[in-house]
């Protein structure tokens, strides 16, 4: 490219930048774009759908407020890298470059975080998880979520069972008038494959002492089972890491050849009008 570049006789229609690159860096951002659009509209018709104003006591963990952000945030920079793609701006291109390299480096710095301060990042899930049981009842997204949790990992609460009575409707005192005093919800349940899905298995066994509730119910807490599931799949999620890395460093490159090549282009353009105006210089 060194050798073509200084010919000034090339020609106006000669172009350093490579159609190959620039409609690359196009389609990544495109495709983005438009999964950032139906993450902004699933949030959006989420939000809509709920009627539970109280969530908001719990937003750190609202699936839709979360998936309307990250779909916003994505919107943006992917609209950048859209079109800074097709005008050939430097300008755009270089702000989606400098925030998709800011996204992988918080990442980046989140992942090593979380391993050096597994203990503080271990608190602050158990402090989210017992907020979401106080919350249980008033956000079905949420509710959902974590009955999807305990029936796929099989447990119940965050250290065991009975941190279900931290909720209201669970609290395990006297004066409760809750139906469901003292129970856990059905999710926490041990179902045997080929029975009907009994809702009420979970009725009053935070009575039961731990060996027998054990019959009835996963008495084993989530952050446990959590710890010990992402600790024998240290492999799966290294590749789910590396899954999540590698098209933000691919775009991170695309677009900074992109970049290169445009401000090469500008260069053989003012070099061609210097000697257009001065042919003796």
């Amino acid at each position: 490219m060194a050798g073509r570049r200084g010919a000034p006789g090339s020609g106006d229609d000669y172009s350093l930048v490579s159609p190959v690159v620039k409609y690359l860096v196009f389609l990544f951002n495109f495709i983005f774009w438009i999964i950032s659009l139906v993450m902004v509209a699933i949030g959006v018709y989420a939000r809509m759908m709920k009627h539970a104003e109280a969530a908001l006591a719990c937003l750190a963990v609202d699936p839709a407020i979360m998936l309307m952000i990250v779909g916003f945030l994505m919107f943006i920079i992917t609209f950048c890298g859209c079109v800074g793609s097709l005008r050939e701006n430097i300008c755009l291109l270089q702000t989606f470059c400098i925030c998709l390299t800011l996204i992988f480096l918080l990442q980046l710095t989140a992942g090593i975080l979380a391993f050096v301060f597994s203990d503080k990042a271990l608190h602050r899930v158990t402090k989210m998880i017992n907020n979401s049981i106080v919350h249980y009842r008033e956000d079905i997204d949420l509710q959902n979520l974590i009955d999807f949790g305990q029936k796929e990992f099989g447990c119940c609460g965050g250290v065991t069972y009975t941190d279900w009575s931290q909720n209201m409707y669970f609290a395990c005192e006297q004066d409760n008038p809750s139906r469901e005093r003292c129970s856990v919800p059905f999710s926490c349940c041990v179902q045997p494959k080929d029975e009907v899905i009994n809702t009420m298995c979970g009725h009053g066994v935070q009575l039961l002492q731990y060996v027998e509730a054990g019959g009835h119910i996963h008495t084993n807490g989530c952050i446990d089972t959590l710890v010990n599931w992402i600790h024998s799949n240290m492999f799966l999620l290294g590749g789910i890491a590396l899954g999540l890395a590698i098209p933000q460093l691919v775009g991170i490159l695309l677009s900074q050849i992109l970049i290169n090549q445009i401000k090469d282009q500008i260069e053989l353009q003012n070099y061609n009008t210097r000697h257009r105006s001065d042919p003796w210089s």
